[in-house]
């Protein structure tokens, strides 16, 4: 279950260059408008230090941490999705992703063009939004016309149904609001139609490195907007993102250090979308190989087996289980599990951040 993310943003506001520096990529990043054409996607390991502390005690053949991957697609202009620049037609990239993370420019500089001629990351947002919601529209107003019938009719099973939670969504968008309130049962039936505007967003303030411990005014502003929609903000310096992943992980330390930076901004960004995803991490951990696991929060035991094999699942039997605060306490799993702290717990044990496992199945 790797995390998925799409990048957008309007032209030169640092999607690009943040995509560089997250995935060590080398794709165009170009001071002037629709530098990405075609989508670009890269894959980036989660840095996780509770799996180098148990690499660092188990010593593995075998490493797999978990990943993020990234889509970056082309800069949104105002009218989009009626062609204006390459139109809204490359939003189609990013409809699978878990969440969208739009990049904001939040800095000053005369020297990096603004397509709308001013730095105003609340009106760029409104302006991206709009695109993303006029996308879904698109959809929607193809897709009624094939289904009011059958609603009407009554052919199908769930087609009444479908038809009016369209129609609640397709009324919220008109009116000019992104964020419409689904139920899980009206969320499930239009699920296969991945709409923009019900992914979790992520609001991503680009700024200089000056702004990078206190906010400007150009954040608070993105981070007011933000809380009224109840998305998430994450503070970054693409360019200073750029030069970190040139460093050595030693050299990256002490340069954050020296920053007054306790962790870089991509690991800001992954936290943020796990947190908001109501994501987790849980380990597997043997002499063959350690790894990480990312799962949904509320998961089973039994459903967690799954994700690594469907046979796990079927034939469950337990997972033995030890907390990564016991395992840190102790300094090795087979301490842990001769103090009596690995646990053996059964299908319905609700798994939990940092669970190291071992799962017992039989098919």
């Amino acid at each position: 279950m790797g995390l998925t993310a799409g990048i957008v943003g309007l032209p030169n506001v640092g999607k690009s260059t943040l995509f560089n520096a997250v995935t060590k990529a080398s794709v165009l990043a170009a001071n002037y408008p629709f530098a990405t054409i075609e989508p670009n996607v890269g894959i980036v390991e989660v840095r996780d230090e509770r799996l180098e502390r148990i690499v660092a005690a188990v010593k593995p053949r075998n490493v797999v941490r978990a990943s993020f991957s990234f889509t970056d697609i082309a800069g949104l202009v105002k009218g989009a999705a009626n062609g204006e620049g390459l139109g809204n037609q490359f939003l189609s990239h990013i409809r699978n992703v878990d969440c969208i993370c739009q990049v904001v420019r939040c800095f000053d500089d005369p020297d990096v063009i603004h397509v709308s001629g001013r730095v105003d990351p609340v009106a760029d947002i409104e302006i991206v939004n709009l695109e993303l919601m006029l996308s879904d529209l698109d959809i929607i107003n193809r897709r009624l016309p094939k289904i009011e019938k059958k609603a009407q009719l009554k052919v199908e099973a769930d087609a009444e149904a479908e038809y009016e939670v369209l129609m609640k969504i397709k009324k919220e968008l008109e009116s000019g609001r992104r964020k419409v309130q689904l139920s899980p049962e009206e969320a499930f039936l239009v699920k296969p139609y991945n709409f923009l505007t019900l992914k979790p967003m992520i609001y991503v303030c680009n700024v200089s490195e000056d702004a990078l411990l206190a906010d400007n005014d150009y954040v608070k502003a993105v981070k007011e907007f933000a809380a009224a929609e109840g998305s998430g903000v994450v503070k970054i310096c693409a360019q200073l993102e750029a030069e970190l992943v040139e460093l050595d992980e030693e050299s990256r330390k002490l340069f954050l250090e020296e920053l007054g930076l306790p962790e870089s901004g991509l690991d800001k960004l992954t936290r943020e979308a796990y947190n908001l995803l109501g994501l987790a991490t849980f380990f597997t951990a043997g002499e063959k190989e350690v790894r990480a696991w990312t799962f949904r929060r509320g998961m089973k035991a039994s459903e967690c087996a799954g994700i690594i094999h469907s046979d796990f699942e079927r034939g469950f039997i337990r997972a033995e289980v030890t907390a990564y605060a016991d395992f840190e306490k102790y300094g090795s799993l087979q301490k842990a599990k001769e103090a009596g702290r690995m646990r053996s717990e059964g299908r319905d044990y609700l798994m939990q951040d940092g669970d190291i496992v071992l799962f017992r199945f039989n098919v």
